[in-house]
């Protein structure tokens, strides 16, 4: 089953993108290279717990 996640930046806390994956199949969490608004570039974004 696919449970919906939302990412948040590792700079600046912001929550910006909602995103799925399959928990069973991978586990640990995910990180992304995606663009934020509030810092103006391309941040890490992290699985918010």
């Amino acid at each position: 089953m696919r449970d919906r996640i939302t990412f948040k930046c590792a700079v600046c806390g912001e929550e910006n993108y909602i995103g799925t994956r399959n928990k069973k199949k991978h586990p640990e969490r995910m990180t992304v290279k995606k663009y934020c608004k509030k810092c103006n570039a391309q941040t890490e974004h992290k699985e918010k717990k």
